[in-house]
């Protein structure tokens, strides 16, 4: 239960249902989760240590604001990690079994564009990429990834439905994934360098629009 409720509310935050600054109670989640205090607490205790709950003695527990200096150090490690991921699986013998899972994530993205279903799509993008690394069997240097990317998914987020152009998206891995197939590092890196480019979101007019889910940066 304690994992469940973890990983629910690490996705309510990301996904900016439970948005930056609200505030949140351990009585409430466990209320709604119908569960017993304890793994919310034990969740509650998860979050904090990943920086997505923020706890005030005698205020509460807040969900955290989002940290831009932590989304340019996430995107500084997806700019160099991922088209050395991209251009390591296309000169490797890349393992069937992700191969096929790399496929059918495409067929659901394409599905997810004709329907427009852009939280699924942001879902499937981020499996697209973990698949990658898992066939190069650097899975903990995803994972490193992941702890890092926390800020950045929820720019994203807010950025998802009206800055993305997820047709071109959906083009870029499959080129990705044609360079893996035939065995073209070169190509690959070029690709995932281009596809890296849609990171740079516009910050500065999110930060205007929302101003109060960002952290304040020190002078």
């Amino acid at each position: 239960m304690s994992e469940r409720a973890y990983s629910v509310l690490k996705k309510l935050i990301i996904n900016l249902d439970l948005p930056p600054g609200k505030k949140i109670t351990e009585n409430e989640i466990a209320e709604g989760f119908k569960v017993s205090r304890t793994p919310v607490r034990e969740a509650f205790l998860r979050l904090s240590q990943e920086g997505l709950i923020v706890v005030y003695p005698q205020r509460g527990s807040f969900v955290s604001l989002i940290d831009l200096d932590h989304v340019e150090e996430a995107k500084f490690m997806r700019k160099h990690l991922e088209p050395a991921a991209a251009k390591y699986a296309s000169s490797i013998e890349f393992p069937r079994k992700q191969l096929e899972e790399l496929e059918k994530n495409l067929n659901d993205q394409e599905a997810c564009v004709e329907e427009e279903n852009y939280k699924k799509l942001f879902d499937l993008d981020g499996e697209f990429h973990r698949i990658i690394f898992t066939g190069c069997h650097k899975e903990r240097t995803w994972k490193s990834l992941q702890q890092m990317m926390i800020n950045l998914d929820r720019i994203r987020m807010l950025s998802l439905a009206s800055h993305y152009n997820w047709q071109i998206i959906l083009e870029q891995h499959r080129k990705v994934v044609q360079s893996i197939r035939s065995k073209n590092p070169n190509q690959a890196e070029q690709v995932m360098l281009e596809h890296m480019k849609l990171v740079d979101v516009d910050i500065g007019d999110l930060v205007q629009r929302y101003p109060d889910y960002f952290k304040r940066r020190a002078g």
